[in-house]
């Protein structure tokens, strides 16, 4: 197997994460880290792959015959454009969530990848985690039965951030998940945001997604609550199940819980029963991977043609509508938006 030229663009938050598990892979073979702060490049280079060059020179990247993909780890703000040079390039590309911050940018991205048959990836990483995956098979099979709503809180003290609100920062993963799981995305979205830190920079947003049919979702999404809180519940009509990223035992549990309701009566509304089971709690066994360390190692395998993307350019762009729509009713107050109103705007 011949190792992946690969580059990485961004070495910030996420973007050592990323260095670690990629030079960790006997598929790639790192050929660049690129910085606006070339001292962080060397940094990430100096712990992770000393004999990789470090440097701020993105067009140096673009111009070498020996990359043949590209991880984006940039501001949001910069997706779009680095990583059309980069398809333009001739490159194939993993952008980090979100993929662009309009639904016209990640339509773009989207034809110039399959106009030059090239692989176009975002980084959910939640789609790699095993436990996510445990949850989307209890779905599938029917065990929670027919799906009624889901709950969300992602919330935690910092990470502040001033150029994008916590609906930008954070709710890519749990629209991801929720698209993963109900198989479907949003056709409509409310949302309302409230900002403490700094003007106009939404730290605690609430959001109501309204999924086809009568499926409703709801995402607590903010950077001041004083607990690190990464839980999802999905509630059918049959059964129960709570995915808690944070638990080290416990990601993911089953409840044989449910609402049963009865009317033998009609004219008598003392008739109508309602019985509450609470049934047994299950914890499955799951095989832990890093999900970073997956979906890299995903990523490669598309860029060698093993496969199709599991959260191609479409996945993308179908969160951002998302998003955008939300915003879009954070500026109405809690509107609701349909995402076919925002889907050109």
């Amino acid at each position: 197997m011949t190792p992946v030229g690969t580059a990485i663009v961004g070495i910030g938050y996420w973007g050592p994460g990323i260095v670690r598990n990629l030079a960790g892979l006997e598929s790639c073979r790192l050929l660049h880290l690129v910085d606006q702060d070339a001292s962080k490049a060397a940094g990430a280079a100096e712990r992770f792959c000393p004999d990789t060059p470090a440097h701020d020179d993105y067009t140096r990247v673009l111009n070498d015959p020996a990359v043949e993909a590209i991880v984006i780890a940039t501001p949001v703000r910069s997706h779009h454009e680095l990583a059309l040079g980069a398809l333009r390039a001739g490159k194939h590309v993993l952008v980090e969530k979100p993929l662009a911050m309009t639904v016209p940018e990640c339509k773009e991205l989207e034809a110039e990848a399959a106009a030059r048959n090239l692989t176009l990836m975002v980084g959910h990483i939640f789609l790699f985690n095993a436990a996510v995956e445990q949850v989307k098979t209890y779905i599938d099979e029917g065990k929670l039965g027919e799906v009624l709503y889901v709950h969300s809180r992602r919330v935690n003290l910092g990470r502040v951030q001033g150029d994008i609100n916590a609906l930008w920062s954070f709710a890519p993963h749990d629209l991801s998940i929720l698209n993963y799981w109900l198989g479907s995305e949003p056709v409509a979205v409310a949302a309302r945001g409230f900002s403490y830190i700094s003007p106009g920079v939404e730290d605690v947003v609430f959001c109501t997604l309204h999924y086809p049919g009568k499926v409703r979702a709801h995402i607590h999404i903010g950077w001041l609550d004083p607990r690190k809180v990464r839980e999802m519940t999905v509630v059918g009509d049959k059964r129960m199940v709570v995915f808690d990223d944070i638990s080290p035992g416990a990601k993911v549990q089953l409840f044989d819980s449910r609402v049963e309701t009865s009317n033998t009566g009609p004219e008598d509304f003392a008739a109508w029963q309602v019985d509450i089971q609470k049934g047994d709690v299950s914890i499955p066994k799951i095989a832990w991977v890093e999900p970073l360390r997956t979906e890299m190692a995903h990523f490669l395998g598309c860029v060698r043609g093993d496969g199709p993307c599991r959260t191609d350019g479409a996945s993308g762009t179908s969160v951002t509508a998302s998003i955008v729509a939300a915003q879009e009713s954070l500026r109405r107050d809690g509107a609701l938006v349909s995402l076919a109103e925002v889907s050109e705007g």
